[in-house]
């Protein structure tokens, strides 16, 4: 990693606000493609997940997520147990801005997408005791078909539809298929 990075890293933590946002923004930038540097910040955002500060927390999932395709050691199938509970978080932005950004682990690997898609599966069918679980919902199949998008699997899209059929409301269920159009 080089120099300028580590110093984005570095002012990702920063106090000041816009300082920490055009951190953040480098820093997705440059994990939107394949890094060979990745190790080098993976224990520390690990530890950061469960950071008292919840920017901290949103920041870290959301690295980690890009970072995925860049893991040839898969550590993210170890460690995703940990991120994918920042989806949970207490605190609702942080918890949805890190599960908008789970469906990037997907598109690392078949065992990634599988393990991606069958946690979103089992959370939109099993999370209707959740706060803002429309909302959820709607993250789920908007990861879907991001994944979809990248991937062109029919399974997932068929999958997507599956859930979808299962919704009752008619409002969110046209809400949820106008995703898919």
């Amino acid at each position: 990693m080089d120099s300028q990075l580590k110093l984005e890293f570095q002012k990702s933590k920063s106090d000041d606000k816009e300082e920490r946002y055009e951190a953040y923004q480098h820093i997705l930038n440059a994990t939107d493609k394949e890094v060979d540097w990745a190790y080098e910040v993976w224990d520390q955002l690990l530890e950061d997940l469960t950071h008292n500060d919840n920017h901290q927390r949103s920041r870290a999932a959301q690295y980690l997520a890009n970072l995925a395709k860049s893991d040839p050691e898969m550590r993210i199938m170890r460690d995703f147990p940990k991120l994918w509970e920042v989806t949970k978080d207490e605190k609702f932005v942080t918890a949805r801005h890190s599960l908008q950004s789970i469906w990037k682990i997907g598109i690392s690997g078949t065992p990634q997408k599988e393990l991606v898609m069958e946690e979103m599966t089992e959370r939109f069918i099993n999370g209707t005791d959740e706060k803002n679980y429309t909302l959820i919902r709607n993250d789920i199949l908007q990861n879907m078909k991001n994944l979809y998008d990248h991937l062109n699997d029919e399974a997932i899209r068929q999958t997507a539809l599956d859930l979808i059929d299962t919704v009752d409301d008619k409002k969110y269920k046209k809400k949820y298929l106008d995703i898919w159009k």
